[in-house]
């Protein structure tokens, strides 16, 4: 995937993030993403099913799509996986307020008053070349 294909998904506001089941069935759901670096960074629940099966599969597919999951983009290959690293974390946070300010800002908030905060998972998606 080239810069300018990055650069143009960037401008979209979700992506259609596809992860696999044991099984080899894909499972679409639409994410808040930002792009830094050449990777896509995500943020979810950690004990979400999108988790759960990077976990066992880092295949994953993507493309641009709605807020209900309507895709309306080219789909692109990749690899993801949960980011441990401390660093990373801050990184992705970074591009993702970045790139939702307010909106992220006020997620974060509800997110702590409920205490959910501390049970995200970061996701780096690095697309396949």
């Amino acid at each position: 995937m080239s810069v300018a294909d990055l650069d143009a998904l960037d401008r979209e506001p979700f992506i259609s993030l596809v992860t696999f089941r044991r099984t080899g069935v894909g499972v679409a759901t639409p994410v808040w993403f930002a792009v830094h670096d050449g990777r896509l960074w995500v943020f979810s629940e950690a004990r979400a099913g999108k988790v759960k099966r990077l976990r066992n599969d880092a295949r994953a597919r993507f493309a641009a799509c709605s807020v209900r999951g309507r895709v309306h983009g080219a789909w692109h290959e990749g690899r993801a996986h949960v980011v441990a690293d401390a660093d990373q974390v801050r990184e992705a946070y970074a591009a993702l307020h970045a790139k939702y300010g307010w909106q992220m800002r006020v997620t974060d908030f509800f997110s702590r008053l409920t205490g959910r905060i501390h049970g995200r998972a970061i996701l780096a998606i690095e697309p396949a070349a």
